[in-house]
């Protein structure tokens, strides 16, 4: 796996700092004016930070110089306000930023979870789902947390220092020009930090989503590596990643404590300068006690914003990657959209026409010719349809063009006439439905597992309506087993159904694409990990609902063409026979080698079922039998 996933199709624009972070404004307008807010709340406490060293030069200078105790009050009682007005703007501060920064946090995610839905599938082949996880919650995070802190104290503690600069030349410029000599190189160490500290942080953040992945990747699949006693390996090559993250992690601590080291050295450098300086200036008289103090209490009042550089430009930089790792999927060019001017084919009557369709993956390499490669073919409203194929003919990927999981590279798919990419995604969705060999369920009720592709059934309004076509659905289905469950139909299946077994959950999956209601059922093999029994009570209460629905079958079994009018035979990219079963017995010799295939897979599988041995000369004669009563 790479250490970061594949970018966009066009080449990412490099952008410094301010401009990635600017790209937020179109998310965080809605929160500017109180970010605003706490902005000027912190300013104002910083001014009064700044307000407190005169206060005490004028009590020095004054009352205490002059040995008139009766107007050191009036001055206590003033630091007392001063003090009290800078506590209450940093609460106002905190207060005005807390709220719009989650909100601004929740609208990305939510953006971002749709965009996540509207992208094709191929987007989702070519991206780790870790990537994906870790930029929706931990960059999303920490954007969060460098907009409610990270961007205002960057913008009070600047102001601060331009301010308290000003203030310290004005009071004495030979002191306030060695304080700010002193500052500068800080400003230069910061610009090489930032370019540095980019780098690591980037490779930090990929290599975190890379670490999401696994985690998530050995969860699914604890099964296997449990079945294999394969639980140590994987426990290495997680070990591994997890030590470069540490060695990365460990890079961007070491380059956080060079700046760190010279935020402090360097300051206190300059206040040693300073005061070496002021104290020759005092006593020569150019200074009074009071001009030191208050020299020095501005000097320590800007030490705070001043060491805050290093860690407020770390955050600043992560925050920039967050941004960036975020806007490489937000700004992903959708190539599965809605047409600009929609047709609709109302009630449709199911006819589906594949027209001369072409499909080639996106890495296929040059040269190779397309998975598809010209396939005509026409279902008639109300046929069945079987579509057999020697594994990695492209059976499955001809099915998910229907319903545009993937677009045709040429050619056209239509639907009574129209072609598919004419409709809307949510119209032709609604008229074709598909049901998958591997069957995916969500952490949800058996209910709104099974009504998924019935949005109007939503909520209570219609339960009566809902439990009818539901009850029919899992019957059609054989998934009785459904009520049986301990919360019956309320029952939650687990993570992708994992609590049930597979027949169960190809069951529930057929009987939420029967559920539907669609003109076209395009099943891909749904029927593969049901025993005999089951399969063939299936298939009889599926008779039913085919003879009024136009249906696409990819058929692993010989039983499941047995369901079909006709049957497609796809070989070397094309379809290059159509006829019934019997037909394409008698008179296709690819046809005769395909089905034989079927059933000795079927065989093996029902052996194994069964715990039952068959010799090769039974198998044999079993299968010139079979053949030859399909035949007849």
């Amino acid at each position: 796996m790479p250490a970061h996933p594949p970018h966009p199709d066009e080449a990412p624009v490099r952008r410094n700092a301010a401009q990635s972070l600017w790209r937020l404004v179109e998310y965080a307008r809605p929160a500017l004016p109180r970010l605003g807010l706490g902005m000027v709340a912190g300013l104002l406490a910083a001014l009064f930070s700044l307000a407190m060293p005169l206060v005490l030069q004028l009590i020095v200078d004054g009352p205490l110089a002059d040995g008139d105790a009766s107007m050191i009050w009036p001055g206590v009682l003033a630091v007392f306000a001063i003090g009290a007005a800078e506590a209450i703007m940093v609460a106002l501060r905190r207060w005005f930023v807390l709220t719009p920064g989650t909100k601004v946090e929740a609208t990305m995610r939510n953006a971002l979870y749709a965009k996540l839905q509207d992208l094709p599938v191929s987007f989702h082949d070519r991206w780790p789902s870790g990537q994906l996880l870790s930029r929706a919650v931990s960059d999303l995070n920490r954007i969060r947390r460098w907009m409610s802190f990270g961007l205002v104290m960057i913008v009070v503690n600047v102001v601060t220092i331009v301010v308290g600069l000003a203030i310290l030349l004005s009071m004495n410029w030979a002191l306030g020009l060695v304080f700010f000599l002193c500052c500068v190189p800080l400003w230069v160490i910061g610009y090489r930090f930032e370019g540095r500290y980019s780098v690591v942080s980037r490779q930090s953040q990929d290599q975190a989503g890379d670490l999401a992945t696994a985690v998530e990747e050995s969860v699914h699949g604890i099964r296997v590596l449990k079945a294999f006693g394969r639980g140590k390996h994987a426990l290495s090559t997680f070990s591994a990643q997890a030590e470069t993250l540490r060695r990365t992690e460990i890079e961007k601590a070491r380059l956080d404590s060079n700046i760190w080291a010279w935020l402090l050295i360097i300051p206190a450098v300059a206040l040693g300068l300073c005061l070496v300086i002021s104290v020759w200036l005092a006593a020569q008289g150019l200074l009074t006690a009071g001009e030191v103090l208050r020299f020095f209490g501005t000097a320590t009042a800007l030490a705070w914003p001043i060491e805050s550089i290093g860690f407020l430009l770390a955050f600043a930089v992560d925050a920039r990657n967050a941004t960036d790792r975020f806007f490489e999927v937000m700004k992903t060019e959708n190539t599965i959209t809605d047409p600009a001017e929609p047709r609709t084919v109302g009630s449709p009557s199911g006819r589906l026409a594949f027209e001369n369709a072409h499909f080639r993956y996106p890495d296929a390499p040059a040269g190779t010719p397309d998975l598809l490669d010209g396939i005509e073919l026409e279902l008639e409203p109300g046929e069945t349809m079987a579509l057999v194929g020697l594994t990695g003919s492209g059976k499955s990927t001809l099915t998910a063009l229907t319903t545009r999981l993937y677009d045709v590279t040429g050619g056209a798919i239509t639907i009574d006439g129209v072609d598919i990419r004419a409709l809307t995604r949510g119209e032709l969705r609604t008229h074709i439905a598909m049901a998958f060999e591997d069957a995916t369920l969500f952490s949800a009720s058996v209910r709104e597992n099974v009504l998924l592709g019935r949005p109007e059934f939503d909520g209570d309004a219609r339960r009566e309506e809902a439990d009818r076509v539901l009850a029919e659905a899992l019957s059609i289905a054989q998934a009785g087993f459904a009520y049986e469950l301990p919360d019956g139909l309320d029952t939650k299946v687990g993570e992708e159904g994992m609590s049930l077994s597979g027949g169960q959950r190809q069951r529930l999956a057929l009987a939420r694409a029967v559920a539907a209601s669609p003109a076209v059922l395009v099943l891909d093999d749904p029927l593969s990990a049901l025993d005999v029994e089951t399969e063939a009570l299936v298939e009889e209460a599926l008779r039913e609902v085919l003879a009024s629905t136009t249906a696409l079958i990819v058929a692993h079994r010989p039983s499941t063409v047995m369901l079909a009018d006709r049957v497609a035979l796809l070989e070397d990219g094309r379809i290059t026979e159509v006829g019934t079963h019997s037909e394409l017995l008698r008179e296709s010799e690819h046809y005769r080698f395909v089905i034989s295939s079927l059933e000795d897979e079927e065989r093996r599988g029902r052996s194994d079922d069964d715990g039952i041995r068959t010799t090769g000369a039974e198998t044999e004669d079993e299968t010139e039998d079979e053949t030859e009563e399909v035949a007849r």
